[in-house]
């Protein structure tokens, strides 16, 4: 049996700042093929004082990659073969790990869902119990982490060119949902040949809105499994958990994202279980849980939640 492919962070296998189609990929899988993937995250303010394990590479990072554009640091792209635009990409997450000891939180001036309120930058630097699964947040609190990639998207397409991490896009990107953990899967529609994955913006935990404009931010070791499901064309990112099917909206408008993930899920039940438009949107007014899943990134993010049960 080969080996499963890892793929670690370093400055040869990660891009900072931007998604772009013309990255070359860095790996090569199959179809379904399990593989390891290493992030890290943030830059040299963030690193915290002596006795905190920082992984090496991140410091070469910061001394040797350039920042494409204000972002986060991604690992990859990834291909999968085969992959062309107007197929689906699903994206397995089979498991979720800490890299590190500790994370980071902050608050920024004129960022956030309450840019004008708070006014001081602050920079928390927080342990990360990974035996015990806590965070120890500094006013006594040991918070319940749930680690999960922040950010996990294809390339866009060509004729976009260079786009920021920050924006979640049709391509995925920073969706910031708290729902795609371990036992999930995430569908992106790909653009470009090979699909090119690339993921990143570790979080150790995060509640629903990310409302001070980041969550605990740190590196994690992701276990993937890329399914390609040839000529499913997918409008826009979709999300599957044990329990639920998920449809998302992102725009700078938050009622446009509600209405985006809505629209979705009326046309997700009638591909799962035949319900007329009518009725579809009458299950969702009785049934479905629609969340702003962050508020912070320019374009703010809805996600609708419906029970597999219930279809």
């Amino acid at each position: 049996m080969s080996q499963q492919p890892h793929l670690p962070a370093s400055v040869e296998t990660c891009h900072w700042g931007a998604f772009d189609a013309a990255l070359p990929p860095v790996l090569t899988v199959r179809s379904g093929q399990r593989f390891t993937v290493a992030t890290v995250s943030g830059g040299a303010p963030v690193l915290p004082p002596a006795g905190f394990h920082v992984p090496p590479e991140l410091l070469d990072i910061h001394a040797r990659s350039p920042m494409l554009a204000p972002g986060h640091i991604l690992t990859g792209p990834v291909a999968v073969e085969g992959a062309m635009p107007g197929d689906t990409l699903e994206v397995r997450i089979i498991d979720v790990k800490l890299r590190q000891d500790w994370g980071y939180n902050l608050i920024r001036p004129l960022a956030g869902t309450l840019p004008e309120d708070f006014d001081a930058y602050r920079h928390l630097n927080i342990p990360l119990d990974a035996e015990r699964m806590v965070a120890k947040l500094h006013w006594g609190l040991d918070l319940p982490l749930h680690p999960f990639f922040g950010v996990m998207g294809v390339a866009p397409p060509a004729h976009w060119g260079r786009i920021s991490t920050i924006q979640p896009r049709a391509h995925g990107g920073n969706l910031d949902n708290k729902e795609l953990g371990p036992g999930s899967s995430l569908y992106l529609p790909v653009h470009v040949a090979g699909a090119l994955f690339s993921c990143g913006d570790g979080h150790g935990a995060q509640g629903d809105g990310e409302v001070c404009v980041t969550a605990i931010e740190t590196a994690l070791l992701g276990t993937f499994e890329l399914v390609l499901h040839k000529g499913q064309r997918l409008a826009w990112p979709r999300g599957e958990t044990a329990t639920h099917w998920i449809t998302m909206g992102m725009d700078p408008d938050l009622d446009q994202c509600l209405a985006m993930a809505l629209r979705d899920m009326i046309v997700l039940l009638g591909e799962k279980a035949g319900l007329s438009r009518e009725d579809a949107y009458t299950l969702c007014s009785l049934a479905a849980d629609f969340r702003i899943t962050q508020s912070v990134n320019g374009h703010r993010g809805v996600h609708g939640m419906m029970r597999k049960s219930l279809l």
